[in-house]
């Protein structure tokens, strides 16, 4: 029975996390303003659909921001915690925990999604330079925004662009300082922060 656990425990990190990135990326992508248009952005909203629709109705957005969403990936990240923590130890933590966690479990991902899309422009800006592919431009439309205070700051270095560096440089001290430290505050399960 352990070993079927362990498999459904596997199974559902996979296709959770799998669902719960879509969800977020669709918050992500209203947020940097991505092209709506490009046919991975239409994917996203169609895979999403289904559950943000009925939500809308009764979660508004604020400030431009689609909460719906968010909320949406919050949810699928309670649900799919809720589900890892009752097959490994047969019991449910408190619902405020759940939440906490859950809100942790987001922010890592968040971070981690312009982490690899910052690794991914990067390379493909020594290897498919000025592709119109819309893998291309939405990497770059994700990447944008947060390169752009950083290019600010930085000086002319005569065409080499190295925010990309301080960039990901600051994700992974948000990793390592804030959400590493908040599982453990928090005494987030061993097998949750392996979801994370």
């Amino acid at each position: 029975m352990i070993g079927l656990n362990i498999a459904a425990i596997y199974v559902l990190q996979i296709l959770g996390s799998l669902y719960l990135l879509i969800v977020l990326l669709r918050f992500i992508l209203q947020l940097v303003r991505a092209d709506f248009y490009n046919p991975l952005c239409q994917m996203i909203v169609k895979a999403t659909q289904p559950l943000l629709k009925p939500l809308r109705r009764v979660i508004p957005s604020v400030a431009g921001l689609d909460t719906a969403s968010l909320v949406l990936a919050i949810l699928v990240q309670l649900v799919l915690m809720t589900l890892i923590l009752l097959l490994a130890y047969g019991a449910l933590a408190n619902p405020l925990q759940l939440l906490i966690w859950s809100l942790i479990g987001v922010a890592a991902l968040f971070a981690k999604v312009f982490f690899f899309a910052l690794i991914v422009s990067v390379i493909l800006s020594w290897v498919a330079q000025g592709s119109r592919s819309p893998a291309v431009e939405l990497v770059n439309q994700l990447c944008e925004p947060v390169l752009r205070p950083i290019r600010r700051l930085l000086p002319d270095l005569g065409g080499l662009d190295i925010s990309p560096i301080f960039a990901l440089l600051a994700l992974k001290l948000f990793d390592m300082l804030v959400i590493q430290n908040l599982m453990i505050l928090t005494q987030m399960p061993e097998v949750l922060r392996l979801l994370i």
